[in-house]
């Protein structure tokens, strides 16, 4: 297994910090009395078996389920430096972050407008600089060779890989500082899972990323460090080469990693 390591540097400096974070729907906790740091320029991955809470920790550091009836959190979420609570005006926040769904998200536009919507919503509107900002986040995105030649067909056409790999050129567009990545490859061939992934070592030079991911193996190729969570707890975080090596701190990651239950 390759030592991420060895191939890029990071600062150590913390992107996000999560303290002492609680959420619940309802009566239901779905997550209680987190604490991880992610750092700059990592892949922090996050494993464990469904409903652990893991998308719910993701949604958090996004503030996607504000307005969710019945929602409570409590704890604090700090980005860059800032709560994420503090800020008033969440398009900027999340402009800043940016997400890719399990299922490919596409907009009704073509693979152009789909990935100049956010240039444009930031106030780019020269043609020139349009092209240029979509070809880059296309290449970023290993799409740009399967479909320079429709830019302008609608990009619902484009194959499952296709409109996930669109989907992540979309949220590069945004210029994001934090990638959230929830099951990415879950409607995606083995193929074009592959490819992906090529794509998320190289952007750790430029972002942080945050991966969920129900393959373990995912984590155990891309993660620095891996989280791992369990009924609303988060039980371990660790070197991620620690955990598949027999190394975890607690024996209930090493039984979820080498598959006695998940």
């Amino acid at each position: 297994m390759v030592d991420h390591a060895q191939n890029r540097q990071t600062t150590g400096v913390p992107k996000i910090i999560v303290k002492d974070l609680m959420i619940l729907y309802g009566n239901k906790t779905i997550l209680r009395d987190v604490n991880l740091e992610i750092k700059e320029n990592e892949i922090f991955g996050i494993i464990g078996p469904a409903n652990s809470g893991k998308t719910s920790l993701l949604r958090a550091l996004n503030r996607m389920d504000d307005m969710t009836a019945g929602m409570k959190v409590t704890g604090d979420i700090i980005f860059s430096g800032k709560r994420l609570q503090a800020w008033k005006n969440l398009y900027a926040l999340r402009q800043r972050i940016g997400v890719v769904f399990p299922l490919p998200v596409g907009l009704p536009l073509s693979v152009f407008d789909n990935v100049a919507l956010s240039p444009r919503l930031r106030g780019i509107r020269n043609q020139a600089d349009l092209q240029v900002i979509v070809e880059r986040c296309l290449r970023r995105a290993a799409l740009w060779d399967e479909v320079k030649d429709r830019l302008h067909s609608l990009g619902s056409l484009l194959s499952g890989g296709q409109q996930q790999r669109l989907t992540i050129a979309r949220a590069l567009s945004q210029e994001p500082e934090l990638l959230l990545l929830d099951e990415f490859s879950i409607a995606v061939d083995p193929v074009t899972t592959m490819r992906i992934e090529d794509v998320l070592k190289e952007l750790r030079h430029e972002l942080t990323i945050v991966l969920v991911t129900n393959l373990v193996q995912q984590a155990r190729r891309l993660a620095d460090r891996t989280a791992f969570f369990l009924k609303g707890e988060c039980v371990e975080i660790n070197e991620t080469e620690k955990i598949f090596t027999r190394q975890a701190k607690d024996p209930r990651t090493m039984d979820y990693v080498e598959g006695r239950f998940g």
